[in-house]
C-alpha cells in the first residue's frame, strides 16, 4: 500500500469523494469501500484540473485506469484527460474502450475530432456518417456537426463545411445551450469560405448567445467587420 501511494500523484488538498458525480459513485462500488473512494478522488482531480492543467489531470486518470481499469467512468476520464491534453491516440483508444463497454455514443464527436487532429478528416466523416444522430443528446449531435464541418474545410471543402452547419437549429431567435458553439463554426466556415459579412453576422449571433463569455465571437466579428 505505501508504494502504491508514493507512485500516485498528489491529490489536491481540496479534493473530496463525495464531489464525484453521483452516478460515478455508483459505478465504483463494485470495488472495495478504501479503493473506490481513493479512484474516486483522482477522478474529481482529474475533473478539476482538466481545462487549466490537463496534463496532469490525465496523470490522476491514468493512475485511476492502473487500479480500475474495467470501470467506464475511470476509462471516460482518461479518454477526456487525454484528449484536452493532445494525447489524441490515446484519447481514442479509451474512449472506444467506453464506446464497447457502455454500447453508447456520448463521446462519438470526440472520438471523431480526435481523427481529424489525427490528420483522418475521412475518417471523422465517416464517423459522423454511420452515427445515428437522432439517438444523441442534442449537444452532442450538434457537436459532431461541428466535427464534420471541420472535416470538409479541412480536406478543402469550404462550401460543403458551411452546409454541413445548416438547419433549423441555426435561429438566433431561439437561443439553447449549444447555441454560441454552432453559431460560431458556422461563422468562421464562413469566413473560411470568404463570406465575410454573412461571417460578421453570425459572430454576432455567436456573441450575443454566448452567456458565459466562453468563445472571442465579439472579438472576431470586430477584426472582419474592420478588414
Amino acid at each position: 500500500m505505501a508504494r502504491d501511494l508514493l507512485q500516485a500523484p498528489e491529490l489536491p488538498e481540496d479534493v473530496q469523494y463525495s464531489d464525484l458525480d453521483p452516478e460515478a459513485r455508483r459505478e465504483l462500488r463494485s470495488l472495495p469501500k478504501d479503493l473506490a473512494e481513493r479512484i474516486g478522488r483522482h477522478l474529481v482531480a482529474a475533473g478539476q484540473l482538466i481545462d487549466e492543467d490537463p496534463e496532469a489531470a490525465l496523470a490522476h486518470a491514468r493512475y485511476a485506469k492502473t487500479k480500475a481499469s474495467r470501470i467506464p467512468v475511470v476509462r471516460e476520464a482518461a479518454g477526456l484527460a487525454a484528449y484536452h491534453a493532445g494525447n489524441w491516440s490515446e484519447a481514442l483508444t479509451e474512449l472506444r474502450a467506453v464506446r464497447r463497454m457502455t454500447r453508447t455514443d456520448a463521446h462519438v464527436a470526440v472520438i471523431a475530432d480526435a481523427e481529424r487532429a489525427l490528420g483522418r478528416p475521412e475518417r471523422a466523416l465517416d464517423i459522423a456518417k454511420e452515427t445515428d444522430s437522432s439517438t444523441l443528446p442534442k449537444e452532442v449531435a450538434v457537436e459532431l456537426r461541428i466535427v464534420a464541418a471541420g472535416a470538409r474545410r479541412d480536406l478543402g471543402q469550404l462550401d460543403a463545411a458551411v452546409v454541413a452547419l445548416q438547419g433549423d437549429d441555426l435561429d438566433p431567435r431561439n437561443p439553447q445551450p449549444w447555441s454560441a458553439r454552432l453559431f460560431y463554426a458556422y461563422a468562421d466556415n464562413l469566413a473560411a469560405a470568404g463570406r465575410r459579412d454573412e461571417a460578421v453576422r453570425w459572430f454576432l449571433n455567436a456573441a450575443e448567445a454566448d452567456a458565459e463569455e466562453e468563445t472571442d465571437a465579439a472579438e472576431r466579428a470586430t477584426e472582419l467587420a474592420g478588414e
